[in-house]
């Protein structure tokens, strides 16, 4: 009555840049297997696998990635157990914890956030690689002993 636009052409309008949409794994999702993509992907439930995408990877609060985790960009609030490499901004948000190594262009990190691990930064982070690593495990009686790899 007060508005000549039909209802559809007043919903957004679908941008598509070439490489479809977005990849969401939903909460209480499990999959096992490595996935790699070439859009964005978001993650809420569990995977069991490495995670490739040449866009941006989202860890929701939910999500778990149990695996190497690379992508252009990525921000992460969940869990990841493995080594996250981005070119452009890594970002750990919230509550989150990452058990392995960092590779980022550029890194910003929250005070609530965890990470243990190396971290490399800069142009070059995603393709360093370390030779040779020393690691140190604790024996039965609680000493550190070398261990080799």
């Amino acid at each position: 009555m007060f508005n000549s636009k039909k209802k559809t052409d007043m919903l957004p309008e679908k941008t598509s840049n070439g490489n479809g949409g977005a990849t969401l794994v939903s909460a209480g999702t499990t999959l096992k297997g490595d996935i790699s993509s070439n859009s964005d992907l978001r993650i809420d439930g569990t995977i069991i696998g490495n995670v490739t995408s040449a866009a941006k990877i989202v860890i929701g609060a939910n999500g778990v990635v149990e695996g190497n985790v690379t992508g252009n960009q990525a921000d992460i609030v969940g869990k990841v157990t493995g080594d996250v490499k981005t070119k452009d901004l890594l970002q750990l948000r919230g509550e989150c914890v990452v058990k392995g190594n960092l590779h980022a262009g550029k890194l910003q990190v929250e005070p609530t956030a965890t990470f243990n691990g190396q971290c490399y930064m800069g142009a070059g982070a995603s393709a360093v690689s370390p030779v040779s690593r020393n690691v140190v495990e604790m024996n039965k009686n609680g000493q550190p002993q070398a261990v080799a790899q």
